[in-house]
């Protein structure tokens, strides 16, 4: 993936529209109705290691009502350090000899993804406040949605399993699309202006520069891969461990800096819907966004699933697991999708052509005209920052809940996020949200303020 395709974290549209402002919007306007959504899926294996998360029927109550929205998911063990070179690539002069082709296969394995699929969903909806209105709970969502990926890496790292996983996790509420994201897979948004926009953003250490800076600072170290004779190879990693991404959920065996702390982004798409594309970096290792999106429009979403997947194919061959899914939230008084108009091509737009097109590439802007409005998006890792201060006493229990595992704690138990040394002035002890003495553990180890022991089986 070029420079060009990584969005920078702190990058802010000029003006965000308030949520509930964007809802009233949508309650006043009686023609506005739910969109419908309709997805396809695809992929390729060479390891056999991607998988699906796919929940087109979730449902919550509101109002003695069931309320509908729908999940989606690609889950990506990491790859080992040679997972993706031979050793004829490193050392030509052995390509014949008995070592073979590959030194490891995948990185300790698949359980970490498969523990993911199968307990990410509730950790995150457990963490959402009972009695929410539609508004309330969408913007619960974010905060929830870095509580449940912290609490499921906790859970299996408890498990006393050493194996890592990528997630790229979505959620769609009617016109309104929120993303969460760990790792290198991606998921792209292209709407009916012709605008393809980045959703997440990539936690690979060679293409982005904080997350360097955040992994040094708290205890790793990054560099290449020395091989014989002190020639560095490959991207860049950290160490211990060599994985070349900052973000994961598992990877007990490489450190604490190595955090589950997903980047989260809302949008609100208009009535005209729009199309998402949900990829391991199989896909994204071979195709551009705008080429992904390019190649299947005017497609249903199962053929633009297969489409873009035999693209990649056709552009690297199959050099990885090549995972897609395609999801379109459709207006509702359309059977599909309906196609992006055709732009006419001039002479002078054609000499331009290269040049938006890398723009496009650049931004996490969305649409300038309406098509697409921004509600939220923060990718810190640091989770005072990410979980807010909104966590008051249940009046019914008297008890505080633990900002993450949800467990309940007597109010002289819960620590809080924002506590530190007794005599510093950023020291707040007595605001929430409170963490257990196992979460509060797992936040110090993830800002380098302890050292990492992590629980290695034999």
């Amino acid at each position: 993936m070029s420079q060009a395709e990584v969005p920078r974290m702190k990058q802010k549209p000029a003006a965000l529209v308030p949520l509930g402002t964007l809802i009233g919007r949508e309650l006043r306007n009686e023609k506005v109705e739910k969109p419908t959504v309709k997805y396809g899926q695809a992929a390729l294996a060479k390891k056999g290691e991607d998988y699906f998360l796919i929940k087109p029927d979730c449902s919550r109550v509101l109002d003695n009502q069931s309320v509908p929205f729908s999940v989606f998911a690609v889950i990506t063990p990491f790859r080992s350090v040679f997972s993706v070179y031979t050793f004829g690539e490193f050392f030509p002069c052995l390509i014949n000899s008995d070592f073979g082709l590959q030194i490891f296969d995948g990185h300790n394995g698949i359980s970490a993804a498969i523990f993911a699929k199968e307990n990410l969903l509730n950790n995150v909806l457990s963490a959402i406040p009972q009695g929410l209105s539609r508004e309330e709970w969408l913007q619960a969502l974010p905060r929830a949605l870095v509580a449940g990926f912290v609490k499921t890496d906790i859970e299996f790292q408890q498990k006393g399993e050493t194996s890592g996983t990528t997630v790229t996790f979505v959620v769609i509420d009617g016109w309104t699309v929120t993303v969460a994201s760990v790792g290198d897979s991606r998921c792209i948004l292209d709407t009916q202006g012709g605008v393809v926009s980045l959703l997440t953003v990539d936690h690979r250490l060679e293409e982005n520069v904080e997350e360097r800076e955040r992994v040094t600072a708290s205890g790793g170290e990054v560099g290449r891969l020395n091989v014989f004779g002190g020639n560095e190879v490959g991207p860049l990693r950290c160490w211990p461990g060599g994985l070349c991404l900052s973000r994961s959920i598992g990877d007990t065996d490489v450190g604490e800096f190595i955090v589950p702390i997903p980047h989260v982004k809302q949008v609100k798409l208009s009535n005209a819907g729009g199309r998402l594309i949900i990829a391991s970096d199989g896909i994204w290792d071979a195709l551009s966004s705008d080429l992904a999106a390019q190649s299947c429009r005017g497609l249903p979403a199962d053929l633009a699933a297969k489409l873009v997947v035999k693209e990649a194919l056709r552009t690297r061959g199959l050099k990885d697991d090549t995972t897609c899914l395609v999801v379109d939230i459709i207006p509702y008084d359309h059977p599909v999708l309906p196609p992006t108009p055709k732009k006419k091509r001039t002479l002078l737009n054609s000499l331009f052509a290269g040049k938006r097109s890398n723009s496009m590439n650049k931004g996490s802007k969305l649409s300038a005209v309406g098509v697409v409005e921004e509600l939220f998006e923060e990718g810190s890792a640091m989770l005072a920052e990410r979980l807010g201060k909104d966590f008051p006493l249940d009046p019914n229990s008297g008890l505080f809940k633990c900002a993450i595992c949800q467990v309940d704690q007597q109010p002289g138990e819960g620590l809080s996020v924002n506590s530190g040394p007794f005599f510093s002035p950023s020291s707040r002890p007595w605001e929430g949200p409170f963490l257990c003495a196992t979460c509060r553990r797992k936040k110090d180890a993830m800002e380098g303020k302890r050292p990492s022991q992590p629980t290695i089986t034999a």
